[in-house]
């Protein structure tokens, strides 16, 4: 195969408490891969958000064919309840990319350090056949995988950005790390439409800021 299609595979909104999880696959003739790295192409994560803004049109000119899955906090939730976890979901979800952009490569940025059981599991769900290569730190090893992390994490800032025109309020960067999303998540939890539609109430964040909560006002109470 002297130029076969690579198709990369990254998320971001993996952690998060606020937001979607966005996933995206990305592909590319193995030939380009000068071109991405002529770009500047690279982990989203090494680079600025500028940066990430600058480069997002210029690889979506060259790229062969990509899809974007935004996963709302209702169907990482709407998991959750039903005993599955995101390593989980993000496999049925990558083999989706995988069906349709139909790659003779694919290169994933393997969410779990077991990466031959997390290969085994994707493929069950994979309809399409090709060289599947699921690593540890492909986002910085591979350009493909690099290309779809900063497709991920762009829209994934934007979609922060739509959460906080639509509210009316900062929520910060989504992360339980950031006081400004603890600040938003405390603020809006009596609102339910509010928290159902932008908040993983899954996550063990929520339920910790919930349970304060309902204990200060039992404290208030007695």
């Amino acid at each position: 195969m002297e130029d076969p299609f690579i198709l990369g595979i990254d998320e971001a909104g993996k952690g998060p408490v606020i937001g979607p999880l966005v996933i995206v696959g990305a592909v590319f003739r193995k030939s380009q891969q000068k071109q991405l790295l002529k770009m500047g192409v690279k982990d989203s994560k090494l680079l600025t958000p500028h940066k990430r803004e600058e480069l997002l049109p210029k690889i979506e000119k060259i790229c062969q064919r990509f899809k974007l899955i935004s996963v709302s906090p209702q169907e990482i939730d709407q998991r959750f309840s039903i005993g599955s976890n995101l390593n989980k979901l993000e496999a049925a979800k990558f083999a989706e990319l995988i069906n349709e952009l139909k790659p003779d490569i694919a290169i994933i940025d393997c969410p779990s350090a077991n990466t031959k059981g997390f290969a085994a599991y994707l493929s069950k769900f994979l309809t399409h056949e090709c060289e599947l290569r699921c690593e540890n730190y492909a986002d910085r090893n591979h350009l493909e995988v690099g290309a779809a992390s900063i497709i991920a994490k762009v829209n994934r800032d934007a979609a922060i950005k739509e959460i906080e025109k639509e509210v009316g309020m900062p929520v910060g960067i989504g992360y339980p790390s950031d006081p400004v999303t603890l600040k938003f998540v405390e603020a809006t939890l009596n609102n339910k439409e509010i928290i159902s539609r932008y908040v993983r109430k899954t996550w063990l964040t929520f339920q910790n800021i919930k349970n304060s909560k309902e204990q200060k006002k039992l404290g208030d109470f007695e």
